[in-house]
């Protein structure tokens, strides 16, 4: 049975994300900085659940919850670095608290649980990392700066890595979604969103996920959706 620990996995694309992978047939990680809400899913899942706290900006955090997971499920075989915040409105109107925020959640989160699940990878029989990136990954929107730039970020990451990890037999890649109706997106205020609308759930974006993660070695590592 093949294992993936996914983060901010306590709602949204995460949970949607926890759901179908265990219905799948996988052990499933469900880390959130929200124990409580990662507690309530793993419930609601079963036996092959997990549950823990993930606070992605803090490196300890990472290596704790990979430890522990790693323990319990055998091997970590699928990394979903989920967990990601955003904050719109205009650039200057924006306090720099919450862009520098952006940053350490959406950049230094996926590069820490990169980082720190490495060497779990490398042990695995079957290993795959999985982004969320974001459209705005391919093109900057206004309203949407500091988050634009994080997921431009992360996918130099992904790309980057693809390539570096290929020597280990480890895949990294990137779903990128339009706006989704989650939470996150539900009082955002940008321009863009107004004129493109939301055409996705959160359940769709998981399908895509478990897409990616079945792939072979041979294929490319973005996923547009």
């Amino acid at each position: 049975m093949h294992s993936i620990l996914i983060s901010g996995a306590a709602q949204g694309i995460g949970a949607a994300t926890a759901k179908l992978f265990y219905q799948q047939g996988y052990k499933v990680g469900i880390y959130d900085i929200n124990l409580e809400q990662a507690e309530q899913l793993a419930q609601q899942l079963g036996e092959h659940a997990k549950a823990g706290f993930l606070d992605v900006t803090d490196y300890a955090s990472w290596e704790a919850a990979l430890s522990e997971f790693a323990s319990w499920a055998g091997e970590i075989n699928i990394l979903v670095n989920n967990a990601g915040i955003l904050y719109s409105g205009p650039f200057e109107e924006t306090n720099i608290t919450n862009h520098h925020r952006t940053l350490d959640v959406n950049i230094k989160g996926v590069l820490n649980g990169c980082h720190a699940a490495l060497p779990y990878l490398q042990q695995a029989s079957f290993a795959r990392v999985i982004n969320l990136s974001s459209a705005s990954a391919i093109y900057g929107q206004a309203d949407l700066a500091s988050y634009a730039t994080s997921k431009f970020a992360v996918r130099g990451l992904t790309e980057g890595l693809d390539i570096e990890w290929q020597k280990y037999g480890i895949r990294v890649f990137d779903v990128m979604p339009l706006f989704v109706s989650t939470a996150m997106v539900k009082d955002m205020q940008a321009e863009s969103i107004k004129k493109m609308g939301v055409h996705l759930k959160a359940e769709d974006v998981a399908q895509d996920i478990f897409k990616l993660a079945q792939l072979k070695d041979s294929v490319v590592f973005q996923k547009v959706c």
